[in-house]
């Protein structure tokens, strides 16, 4: 017994000697903070709390600059991206419509058959020109010629010369565009597939989910002009 009351005894005494030092040492730390205070004026820690202020103030300045230039930077970098890809689309639809690069997409497939010389050069020019009207964006002849805007059509005694190429019948028109509205120009009434017929001939239009033309257009040469200096 004795010795559990001696246990308990030692014990008490160790807490309360922490205690005590523990509260020694915070009212050491206060009068040191007071002592290190106690010899500035008034006057002075005023300018003291006003120069952080100040220093505080430009901090924050300087954050907000920098975040700013961080953001200005960030959209100057999309912005760029997106006109990169804007330039990069716009040359490839232009491209497109030259008729310098290979095209696919959906559209249809028109064949043309008829007697010789039945299908001549304007009949030919008349289904572009019902095929652009319809909204095509590109059109091949027999898998070689390109049409563009500069093509041009002659009569030829083997068939019908196209931009300096002779195709002979049958003729294979591949059209890329909307295929409904495609089809339609070709099957209306006096449209390509009446006067074809009217000729003894036949078409046949034939709806696609891919149609890729790898024809391109020949590059014309140029008679007048010539590069900078």
């Amino acid at each position: 017994m004795r010795e559990a009351l001696r246990r308990r005894s030692g014990i008490v005494v160790g807490v309360l000697i922490a205690v005590l030092a523990f509260t020694i040492t915070v009212q050491w730390s206060q009068e040191d903070e007071t002592e290190d205070f106690s010899g500035v004026r008034g006057v002075e820690l005023a300018e003291l709390l006003k120069s952080l202020d100040a220093t505080n103030a430009r901090l924050s300045d300087q954050i907000e600059t920098l975040q700013a230039t961080r953001d200005d930077l960030r959209d100057s970098t999309e912005s760029s991206a997106q006109a990169q890809k804007a330039a990069v689309e716009r040359a490839n639809a232009l491209a497109i419509l030259a008729g310098t690069v290979g095209a696919e997409g959906e559209g249809i497939e028109i064949t043309i058959t008829a007697p010789a010389g039945a299908v001549t050069a304007s009949v030919l020019l008349d289904a572009v020109q019902e095929m652009r009207d319809a909204g095509a964006e590109v059109i091949a002849l027999n898998g070689v010629a390109r049409i563009v805007a500069q093509t041009w059509f002659l009569d030829d005694d083997a068939g019908v010369r196209v931009s300096g190429r002779v195709l002979k019948p049958p003729y294979v028109m591949e059209v890329i565009g909307d295929p409904d509205t495609l089809a339609d120009a070709v099957t209306f009434r006096g449209g390509l597939a009446d006067r074809v017929e009217s000729r003894g001939g036949e078409v046949s239009v034939e709806r696609r989910d891919q149609i890729r033309v790898t024809a391109v257009a020949d590059a014309p040469e140029p008679q007048y002009a010539r590069p900078a200096e």
